[in-house]
């Protein structure tokens, strides 16, 4: 049997759009020959829904969906499987006004369904067993777990369909499992021959390998091939890198589809011969995800043109690199905007990224409105000796002019903060921290300069001066970020332990060679700036932690360090 994978980039609540996407798909699909067409989770409607699927209207109207889809695909030669929310069954809605006893409400509002499709006909309703409910994920608050699922018979095919998390409980594989049963343990004691997962599993580094891995245990375990289609795309936060794949009975690669991009690929899972696996390259991947991340956000959003603030650093430097490569040159305007404390070379720096860029490059230069500021300010400041405050009123000026021009030409400003900063708070709220995206806030600083170096490998498009210079935020004579920070080579290590593993400061000191008070500071400031982080811009996400809703922290505590 051929069976086509088909990852797709589907809009959250864009029936028409994602359905016409499905069905182009399958006539392609069905071209090459394919008798089932995959897609993934949830894609009739976009994923993730979050709060619509507490909308009934919603609701109503993905189911509706398939039956549009259903009609569409009628006359077609593949089948297709596709992922959807459905009504929970059993549920009705209240009448807004109306007496109590107007409505009954059991249990939660949907299912996360998988709907297999042909000539018209609906022949299964699978819904997702296991929900999670940790970082980036909240199914549980949206839906009710599946009843028993059941083996399908299809062209005398015994397929297992299951649904994203069903398939990540395997008691062989992880050390520690989240939940007491295995749907794909249980689905193999009816004796299916083929397992499908339909996915919308979110990038992060080394994610692609694991999730491989983890598949690949399972088709060795029963025996039986695996195939996986998995969402592609951005939306908010999270980056879906594709990256869909088919497994023989030993666990085998045998088809793999292309990383953060839409891509089909055709493939007969009991015939077809094992090939080679590609290769991950962590700062490409890096860069491939926050590409496509940045367009799907900006284009979902209805914008085409961004603004970036070139500063002549490497932080801005990448964000330019990744808006031009995303949106195409032509619609990013990078604006330099010198202080009294901007160097000559900072200035040069960003004239040379925007002309390897080709992108649009103004400068508007803040001195005289820095110095209106301190003047305006001057008796209110008086007596008091110069800090933080004058330091941070350029930054803010800077937000400002950025946002008028995003007002004036509908036009989204991207934030050039990187994880190590946004970590530690070494940022300015309504100044740097303006705008609608934090580009490479998942990035801690050492990796934004590996990127960096990686995106220079062919030809030089952030200069070398950059990468060179000790890193500035040039807000004062002579200043360096290592005057208020230790060197990024030991505050990135720090922050990842920390902040995506959860390691204690005694654990990273030993861990790591260093000063058991050192890790206590940069703690201490972490810890201290998560209202600053609340108050910031979305983060894409590219590592198994982002600042974001997948890390959630009160703001009023007193944590003993």
């Amino acid at each position: 049997m051929r069976i086509a994978l088909a990852q797709i980039d589907p809009t959250v609540g864009d029936f028409t759009g994602n359905l016409a996407k499905i069905a182009d798909a399958s006539r392609r699909a069905a071209d090459l020959g394919a008798r089932l067409t995959v897609f993934s989770e949830l894609a009739i409607c976009g994923y993730p829904p979050a709060d619509f699927l507490e909308k009934p209207s919603f609701l109503a109207r993905c189911r509706s969906a398939v039956d549009e889809l259903a009609e569409a695909t009628r006359d077609m030669p593949t089948a297709v499987l596709a992922g959807v929310a459905l009504p929970a069954h059993g549920r009705t809605d209240p009448l807004v006004g109306g007496p109590a006893d107007a409505c009954s409400l059991v249990g939660k509002p949907a299912f996360n369904a998988a709907v297999l499709l042909d000539g018209g006909r609906l022949l299964l309703e699978q819904h997702k067993r296991l929900l999670p409910f940790y970082d980036v994920f909240d199914e549980q608050r949206y839906f009710s777990p599946s009843a028993p699922q059941k083996v399908i018979d299809f062209d005398g095919v015994r397929l297992a369909v299951t649904i994203c998390e069903d398939a990540w409980n395997d008691k062989s594989f992880w050390p520690r499992r989240l939940y007491t049963v295995d749907p794909m343990e249980e689905l193999m004691r009816q004796h299916p021959s083929l397992y499908i997962n339909l996915s919308s599993s979110p990038f992060w580094h080394s994610k692609r390998a694991i999730r491989r891995e983890m598949l690949a245990a399972i088709a060795r375990r029963d025996r039986i091939p695996v195939l996986m289609c998995n969402q592609v795309g951005g939306n908010d936060s999270l980056i879906f890198d594709g990256s869909s794949l088919a497994l023989n009975g030993g666990g085998e690669l045998i088809a793999q589809a292309a990383s953060f991009r839409e891509d089909l690929i055709v493939v007969d899972p009991f015939t077809a011969l094992p090939v080679a696996a590609p290769e991950d390259d962590d700062a490409e991947a890096a860069y491939r995800a926050l590409v496509l991340g940045t367009r799907d956000y900006v284009c979902k959003c209805g914008f085409r043109q961004v603004i970036v603030g070139l500063s002549g650093g490497i932080d801005s430097a990448l964000v330019a690199a990744i808006a031009a490569e995303a949106l195409g040159p032509e619609n990013v305007m990078a604006v330099g905007m010198p202080s009294p404390y901007s160097s000559p070379g900072s200035i040069a720096d960003s004239r040379q990224v925007a002309a390897n860029l080709g992108i649009r490059f103004e400068i508007i230069d803040i001195s005289a409105l820095f110095a209106e500021f301190l003047r305006a300010l001057g008796p209110l400041f008086a007596g008091r000796p110069e800090d933080i405050s004058e330091e941070n009123i350029q930054p803010r000026i800077r937000g400002t002019l950025l946002m008028a021009l995003s007002n004036k030409f509908g036009a989204l400003v991207l934030t050039t903060g990187n994880k190590s900063e946004m970590a530690v708070g070494y940022c300015t709220l309504y100044g740097d921290m303006v705008g609608a995206l934090a580009v490479i806030g998942d990035l801690v600083k050492t990796r934004v300069y590996a990127v960096c170096r990686w995106l220079n490998r062919e030809r030089e498009i952030i200069p070398e001066a950059i990468l060179n210079k000790p890193p500035s935020a040039e807000l004062r004579p002579g200043q360096m970020d290592t005057d208020s920070l230790p060197p990024y080579e030991i505050l990135d290590p720090i922050v990842e332990a920390y902040v995506e593993r959860y390691e204690t400061p005694e654990h990273i000191a030993a861990e790591n060679g260093f000063s058991l008070d050192l890790v206590q500071q940069v703690v201490r400031l972490i810890e201290r700036s998560e209202y600053k982080r609340q108050q910031a811009a979305p983060v894409l996400k590219v590592t198994v932690k982002s600042f974001g809703t997948g890390r959630r922290f009160p703001i009023a505590v007193k944590v003993q360090v």
